[in-house]
C-alpha cells in the first residue's frame, strides 16, 4: 500500500569497487590521501596515443563462485561485487533489512554489457563467422545487471535499469530515493556499474576527440579538471550501490545510518546532445536545493561533474557561480574525477559515495593534478590535498550527462 505521507529516506549500506578500491575503507582512504587510480591500459594500440584509464584490479574468485564469473560479462559482475558489500555493511551489527526480499533493485549504466558485445563482433567478423557465444544476449543487455542482483538478494520490488549517459547512476539513486519517500517500497539497492574499457569503445571516445593525452612519465596525472592545460576526460570501470531505507524502518532495526538523503535533481537541457548548457545545469541544483529545502549557503562541498574536458569545466563553474552566488568562492568543490577518472554510466553513484565519505569522516576530497587552474576556473577545487578535520552537514554531487540529462543528489548528517 502507497504511504501518502512523506518519509525521510537514510543510506544504510555502501558497496564499493573501483580504481581507488574494492571496498570502502580503501576508497576512503585514498581519497583522503589523493592517490590515483588512473594507469595505463594493457591493450595499447599500435600507432595510437598512449591509453590510460581508471582500472578496477580484482580477482573475482575472491567474491564470487565459478559459475558466475563463466556466464556474466564484466559490468556485472563489479555490481554484484559492490552489492555484496553494500548488503553486509548495511548487516553490520543490526538485524537484515526485514524489506530486503520486497526491495527495489534501481541501477544505472551507460552501455551495458560492452565486452560480450565486442567479443560476439570480433567472433563474427575476424574468426571466419564461428558460432557466436550464447549468453552473448543475456551478458549485453543492459538491465543484465540489475536482474543478477535481485536474483542473488531475492529482491522482489521493481527492477529497474537507467541509461542516461553520465547521469544514469544517480538518476537511479534519486528515483530510488522517490520511491521510498513516497512510500512505494521501504528498501533499496541503488547504485550503478560500467565496465566499458574494451579497444573498440576507447576507439569511439577517441573519435570524439575527448579522451586526455596522457604522459608516458606520469600517466597517473592525465585527468586534470579545472586546469589551465587540461585535455580531456580519463574513462574508467567500477561499480557502487547503496542500501537506501525509510529512516523509521532502519531506525527499528537498529541499523547504522550514514547519511540522509535529502534532496534530488533532474533536469533537461534540450538544447544539445553533447554540449553541457549552464542553464539546464543551473535548474537541476536549485531543484535539488528545493526538494532539500536548504538555502544554497547551507551546502558545505560539492563533489563536481568535472570532467577535465575544456568546455564542461568553464559550463559547471559558471553554473556553481550562478545557484550559489555570494557563497560560490568559499564553497569547495573538488572532482574526484581527477583520481578515479570517469566511470561515465557508474560515475554518479561513485562520486555520490565519495561526497558521503567526506560528509561522514569530516574531510575535503582534493581535485589533483591541479597546479595551474584555469583563470575561467577561478573556485576553490580543494586543490591537490584532502582538507581533514572539516565539519560538514549538507554535502551536493553533480552529474551532467551527454544527451542534456542532468541529476543532482545532496545528502545529509544524520
Amino acid at each position: 500500500m502507497i504511504n501518502s505521507s512523506i518519509r525521510p529516506v537514510c543510506v544504510t549500506g555502501i558497496g564499493i569497487v573501483s580504481p581507488l578500491g574494492n571496498n570502502l575503507n580503501s576508497f576512503t582512504r585514498a581519497l583522503q590521501s589523493g592517490q590515483s587510480g588512473i594507469q595505463v591500459l594493457s591493450n595499447q594500440p599500435p600507432s595510437r596515443s598512449l591509453r590510460v584509464g581508471g582500472v578496477v584490479n580484482i580477482n573475482f574468485s575472491d567474491y564470487l563462485g565459478l559459475a558466475q564469473i563463466s556466464i556474466l560479462d564484466r559490468v556485472s559482475l563489479l555490481a554484484l561485487v559492490a552489492a555484496s558489500e553494500a548488503v553486509q555493511n548495511a548487516n553490520d551489527h543490526a538485524s537484515s533489512p526485514a524489506a530486503l526480499n520486497q526491495a527495489g533493485v534501481y541501477l544505472g549504466t551507460g552501455i551495458g554489457g560492452i565486452q560480450a558485445l565486442e567479443n560476439a563482433y570480433a567472433e563474427h567478423f575476424l574468426r571466419d563467422g564461428k558460432r557466436i557465444k550464447p549468453f552473448t544476449v543475456v551478458q549485453a543487455m543492459n538491465n543484465a545487471s540489475a536482474g543478477h542482483i535481485a536474483m542473488e538478494f531475492k529482491c522482489h520490488g521493481p527492477s529497474l535499469t537507467y541509461s542516461t549517459a553520465c547521469s544514469s547512476s544517480a538518476m537511479a539513486i534519486g528515483e530510488a530515493y522517490r520511491a521510498i519517500k513516497h512510500g512505494y517500497i521501504d528498501c533499496a539497492l541503488a547504485g550503478g556499474t560500467e565496465a566499458m574499457l574494451v579497444p573498440g569503445t576507447i576507439d569511439a571516445w577517441d573519435a570524439l576527440r575527448t579522451l586526455a593525452i596522457a604522459d608516458a612519465d606520469n600517466p597517473a596525472s592525465a585527468c586534470k579538471p579545472f586546469s589551465k592545460n587540461r585535455t580531456g576526460l580519463v574513462l574508467a570501470e567500477g561499480a557502487a550501490v547503496i542500501v537506501l531505507e525509510a529512516l523509521d524502518v532502519a531506525l527499528k532495526r537498529g541499523a547504522t545510518i550514514y547519511a540522509l538523503i535529502s534532496g534530488y535533481g533532474s533536469h533537461t537541457d534540450a538544447k544539445h546532445l553533447t554540449k553541457p548548457d549552464a542553464d539546464g545545469q543551473t535548474a537541476t541544483m536549485r531543484a535539488a536545493l528545493r526538494e532539500a529545502r536548504l538555502d544554497p549557503g547551507a551546502i558545505g562541498y560539492v563533489n563536481a561533474h568535472g570532467t577535465a574536458t575544456l568546455a564542461g569545466d568553464v559550463v559547471e563553474t559558471n553554473a556553481i557561480k550562478q545557484v550559489f552566488g555570494q557563497y560560490a568562492h568559499t564553497l569547495p568543490v573538488s572532482s574526484t574525477k581527477s583520481m578515479h577518472g570517469h566511470l561515465m554510466g557508474a560515475t554518479g553513484a561513485i562520486e555520490f559515495v565519495a561526497a558521503l565519505c567526506a560528509l561522514r569522516e569530516n574531510f575535503l576530497p582534493p581535485t589533483i593534478n591541479l597546479a595551474e587552474p584555469d583563470p575561467a576556473c577561478d573556485l576553490d577545487y580543494v586543490a591537490n590535498t584532502a582538507r581533514m578535520g572539516v565539519s560538514l552537514l549538507h554535502v551536493m554531487s553533480n552529474s551532467f550527462a551527454f544527451g542534456g540529462s542532468n541529476a543532482c543528489l545532496i545528502a545529509s548528517a544524520s
